[in-house]
């Protein structure tokens, strides 16, 4: 990977955090926040000329957002771009393939039931990743064997419209959960357009842990996945077991959007933006894209956050929203460039 690129992916990042915390109904100077943000550094002390009101609105209220921001972000977006790699599939996203709708499911049980400790969204309980996990495993499991119904003359489109039909079949079983607890069902579509409100840093420290799991399996293994591009039989000749490499990597993508999924609700499009801007740009090979849509998925979501938070102040457009607005046209485009798959 070139050095330049990974330069503009760690600035990227840099320049999202100041203008997150910079931008809000209060606005702060962006110099002054870059220098109040050097100082949590240890052995850092600079003078950034803030109140204590302000340096509270930036440490206790706006930095634990955009942290938050640059996980999930990063997370769907390197999610998205290890699906595309496992299923040889450019269209292979957590929102399209059901991941995102099972650990919705998941999660909506959870809060629906009372097992989220009564239901907070503010403050993400333990239980919600968890079943998150097991609702994103489930769906993405349903997607592949309905998808490889077809045998070897399925084409990949198979796959998307397979993760179409789970998503719409996990969307009724949502939808019938919050018939049955209607008292539930404010939190839960305020949580299912997508949003990062946190209560402060608790939402980072329990998305941390899923964080450094998720990044650290996938980006070890992103060479397998330029191996599995040449077809399973090339792969093993080369000394690679196809469906352990595929079942380890799903795991771990699974695991990521879980997290990222219960943390800030279903944002879509961000696992097809990312990786293709990325690879239109560095490169094809997953070696340069995985960990590229890692930095740049973190700052595209945390400078979309402050669109969300700014376009219509005082009031705060729901971040799905904006991804969705952004996503749409980007997939049409991604289709038609990649409308050879489906003929």
């Amino acid at each position: 990977m070139r050095k330049r690129w990974l330069a503009a992916g760690v600035a990227a990042v840099l320049v999202a955090l100041v203008a997150g915390v910079s931008l809000g109904p209060v606005s702060l100077p962006p110099g002054s926040v870059a220098a109040e943000l050097l100082n949590l550094l240890p052995g850092v002390h600079l003078d950034s000329g803030l109140t204590e009101r302000e340096i509270a609105i930036v440490t206790e209220l706006r930095l634990p957002r955009v942290v938050l921001g640059l996980l999930v972000g990063g997370l769907l977006a390197l999610a998205g771009g290890c699906y595309q790699g496992v299923f040889r599939n450019p269209l292979a996203d957590p929102y399209l393939l059901g991941v995102a709708a099972g650990a919705g499911l998941a999660v909506t049980a959870v809060i629906a039931l009372g097992a989220g400790a009564g239901g907070a969204l503010t403050g993400m309980p333990v239980t919600i990743p968890l079943a998150a996990f097991v609702g994103s495993l489930g769906a993405v499991g349903m997607t592949y064997l309905l998808g490889a119904a077809g045998g070897r003359d399925r084409s990949p489109a198979t796959l998307i419209l397979a993760g179409v039909a789970v998503s719409a079949f996990l969307a009724a079983g949502q939808t019938y959960l919050l018939q049955r607890h209607s008292d539930s069902i404010q939190q839960v579509y305020s949580w299912l357009l997508g949003r990062l409100a946190t209560a402060g840093w608790q939402d980072v420290r329990l998305v941390l842990p899923y964080f450094v799991v998720t990044a650290v399996v996938v980006l070890l293994h992103r060479r397998e996945l330029d191996v599995l591009s040449v077809g399973d039989d090339e792969a093993t000749s080369l000394g690679l077991h196809p469906q352990r490499s595929r079942y380890l990597l799903v795991a771990a993508a699974s695991l990521g959007t879980a997290a990222a999924v219960s943390a800030s609700g279903l944002i879509g499009f961000v696992g097809i933006i990312v990786p293709h801007t990325v690879r239109l740009l560095a490169g094809s090979s997953y070696r340069v894209i995985l960990p590229l849509s890692l930095l740049f998925g973190g700052a595209f979501l945390a400078l979309t956050d402050v669109v969300a938070r700014t376009a219509a102040a005082p009031a705060e457009i729901p971040i799905g929203v904006v991804t969705a607005l952004l996503g749409g046209p980007f997939f049409v485009l991604v289709l038609r460039t990649a409308r050879r798959v489906f003929t």
